[in-house]
Formats: structure tokens, C-alpha cells, sequence
């Protein structure tokens, strides 16, 4: 099969999948360092390289979630406040076996919108590479992550654009 066909099929079979339908299987440590290194290929204008991913598994991956969830506890108004909203913040981090924060950095040099690109680009190669290892995985961006400046370290001149969820799904 040619490397054209290939990367067709994977294309065409990228999809966002949900933590839901992750199974309890462990995505092993060379498949998880593979899908991140795809990221670091992506293009980007003068080699900015503006991406910031921080990883999250295990300890620190429930501590994301009690910190979410109790973000959107205190910043949604009592009448407007979702139990489901809630628990479903904490069910998909906890299902999910790694969560990615996706962090882009504005260098000054570019364009802003040029580092969004490179970073969506990075994303993207993570969905392809996650397809191709039949790892599930989508790109959540809920307003909750402009609450996590801190915790994430991120500086003046960056911004969370969302996490970025991985499963097994065999």
C-alpha cells in the first residue's frame, strides 16, 4: 500500500472521539512520546514552535478535574448551575487516560493568528497520529480553561485553547 493510500485512510478515519467509549487500557509511554513528537512537526513560521503542551495522567489528572469541576461550581450563576454539566466535567477527565492542555505562546514575532495556525496544526498531527494507533481522542475548548492560568503556569503572552483527551480504545 502506498504512503498516499495510507495517509488517506487515516485522514478519512480521524474522528473526535469521546471519553465515554475509552476503554480502561493504558496508552503505553512510546505511544503517547509519538503522538506528541508528531505535534512538535507541524508547521510554523520561523520557527517559532508555538505550542505548549502539558500533560496530565493519574494524580495530577484528578486534581484537573476537581479543579474544574470546581471552577464551574463557582462561576456558574446558582439558577443556571448543571448537576450533569458538573459530573460530566469530572467523568471525562477521570475516563479519559491522558489529558493534553493545548497552550499556544505568541512569540511577537508573527502574527498571532499564524501561531494559532502552527498550534492547530500540532493538534491536528496528534489526531492523525492517535487515528493511526487507534488511540480516541478529541480537542475540548469550554470556557472553564480561562480559569486555568495558574495551575497551568501559563504567561502573559500565552492562552489555553482547550485539552486535548486520549483513550484506548481496545
Amino acid at each position: 500500500m502506498s504512503k498516499a493510500t495510507i495517509l488517506k485512510e487515516i485522514i478519512e478515519e480521524r474522528r473526535s472521539i469521546f471519553p465515554k467509549d475509552y476503554t480502561d487500557k493504558e496508552i503505553p509511554q512510546e505511544v503517547l512520546e509519538e503522538i506528541l513528537h508528531a505535534a512538535t512537526l507541524a508547521p510554523n513560521h520561523k520557527r517559532t514552535k508555538p505550542w505548549r503542551f502539558k500533560i496530565f495522567k493519574g494524580e495530577e489528572k484528578a486534581k484537573l478535574a476537581a479543579e474544574m469541576q470546581a471552577i464551574y461550581k463557582a462561576t456558574q450563576p446558582e439558577q443556571l448551575f448543571l448537576e450533569k454539566k458538573y459530573n460530566d466535567i469530572g467523568f471525562k477527565i477521570n475516563k479519559a487516560d491522558v489529558v493534553v492542555s493545548i497552550i499556544v505562546n505568541f512569540s511577537g514575532m508573527v502574527p498571532e493568528w499564524e501561531e494559532i495556525a502552527a498550534t492547530s496544526m500540532a493538534v491536528q498531527n496528534m489526531y492523525l497520529t492517535c487515528t493511526a494507533n487507534n488511540i480516541g481522542c478529541y480537542w475540548s475548548s469550554p470556557k472553564i480553561v480561562d480559569h486555568l492560568k495558574d495551575s497551568l503556569t501559563i504567561e502573559e503572552n500565552q492562552k489555553c485553547l482547550g485539552l486535548f483527551y486520549l483513550g484506548s480504545l481496545s
